[in-house]
């Protein structure tokens, strides 16, 4: 195997955005935020709009999710 061709693959926090749920797991994703998890150590901090907290599929609740205005404009477009 060649060395140095693969990504550095380390622990991050993932955070939902909309339900304020986050979990630590290894990725290759870096982010200039930081976070202290519980066991006292600071991991970089991914944001995500949408997780099996809040995902319809894993909560059984419907939810509007408007990023950027796609919903609106929907509205205003067919709206009569």
């Amino acid at each position: 195997m060649k060395a140095d061709i693969h990504p550095n693959y380390k622990a991050v926090v993932f955070q939902d955005l909309s339900s304020e749920f986050a979990f630590l797991t290894r990725s290759t994703l870096s982010s200039k935020d930081k976070v202290t998890w519980t066991d006292g150590n600071e991991y970089p901090l991914i944001k995500v709009d949408i997780t099996s907290a809040s995902h319809p599929f894993y909560t059984g609740k419907q939810k509007v999710m408007d990023t950027g205005g796609r919903v609106d404009r929907f509205r205003k477009r067919y709206a009569k």
